[in-house]
């Protein structure tokens, strides 16, 4: 049922990038940036999903939605902007490991928040199989979503506007970095 439910789906991807957060902190030297790159990109594309299908049917679907959900978006916000200040600044910046566990606990609240005050609300506000439409438009949206932090692309406008271009880029330098051997 998880893989088909959008909550349970949106829960289990917010265990994983607690997970990642742990492995990027617990790594050698030599492969942070890597647990870096992956925790970036697991962020990146679980926010736009979020940003693209969550959070309009929160606001249509909810009382309150419009508020709960922009609460969501300046969290995501903050998030974004802190994730790519460490990406500019690189594993190797003295300021990384402080800033890392900055975004950590910025990341964990936004995540309870997003589980107690928009997940839960969704659930007894939506039907299983509109749970299961949601997850689905989920992984395709994840499927085309950036893979880099860009701050100020929290709504559905911005991500239709500049999110596939933006993500086509990202996805590009991916696989060049990939190609490249670089991480």
């Amino acid at each position: 049922m998880a893989e088909h439910d959008v909550i349970e789906l949106l829960m289990a991807q917010h265990g994983r990038i607690r997970d990642l957060f742990d492995e990027v902190e617990q790594a050698a030297p030599d492969k942070a940036e890597e647990a870096f790159e992956r925790l970036t990109r697991a962020l990146c594309v679980h926010e736009t999903a979020e940003e693209e299908i969550v959070h309009p049917y929160a606001r249509r679907k909810l009382d309150n939605g419009q508020d709960v959900v922009a609460d969501r978006l300046t969290e995501e916000n903050k998030a974004k902007r802190m994730l790519l200040d460490l990406h500019k600044a690189g594993v190797d910046h003295p300021d990384f490991w402080e800033g890392l566990a900055v975004l950590r606990t910025a990341v964990t609240a936004h995540a309870r928040s997003e589980e107690r005050y928009e997940f839960a609300k969704l659930r007894a506000h939506t039907s299983t199989a509109e749970r299961r439409a949601m997850a689905a438009a989920v992984r395709a949206a994840e499927s085309l979503a950036p893979t880099r932090p860009h701050p100020g692309t929290e709504s559905v406008a911005m991500n239709v506007l500049v999110g596939t271009p933006i993500a086509l880029m990202d996805r590009a330098r991916d696989l060049i970095r990939n190609a490249l051997g670089k991480r």
